[in-house]
């Protein structure tokens, strides 16, 4: 029964409310390209001064989905969350290797939307199970080990999704 009220809650949601929250997202998408063409200052901390051991995500047995923290902790950064929202959570990383973003989503549904849409844009991501890190293509490479999922290129503006090979 409780399933069936969240459904008619979400069907009874105004067009504005959804407008609103695609908004959100587009605006979100927008800077992507911004944030992952910068190089900001070195926030993560040195690996061999804090003693620090890199743990990948299978050792650490992480059970997908993971939160931005526990994904920025594996790739050796503290997150700055920028959008904490019903449909996804947001953080963005500054390090030595490059700048990133950390995406997060409650429901694949959710992440399957972000996908469609951030489909329009060409570059690479790094996808796992209800998540998505944005990037260049080196520090996704870096990344994939630690964190497993699948490095996704998306050609821009119409069809053209290429998945590396696992």
């Amino acid at each position: 029964m409780p399933q069936q009220q969240q459904q008619q809650q979400q069907q009874r949601r105004s067009p504005t409310a959804r407008l609103v929250r695609g908004a959100a997202v587009v605006g979100s998408l927008a800077l992507l390209p911004l944030t992952a063409a910068c190089s900001g200052e070195d926030d993560a901390t040195d690996e061999k001064s804090s003693g620090k051991q890199t743990v990948s995500a299978q050792e650490a047995q992480v059970v997908a989905p993971a939160k931005v923290e526990v994904i920025a902790n594996l790739t050796q950064c503290k997150a700055k969350i920028r959008v904490d929202a019903e449909e996804l959570r947001e953080g963005v990383c500054h390090t030595k290797g490059g700048d990133y973003l950390i995406t997060t989503f409650p429901e694949e549904r959710f992440q399957d939307t972000w996908l469609e849409t951030i489909s329009m844009y060409q570059g690479t991501y790094l996808v796992g199970t209800r998540w998505v890190v944005s990037a260049q293509p080196k520090v996704l490479k870096e990344f994939r080990p630690k964190l497993g999922g699948d490095i996704v290129h998306m050609s821009g503006m119409g069809p053209g999704v290429t998945q590396s090979p696992s």
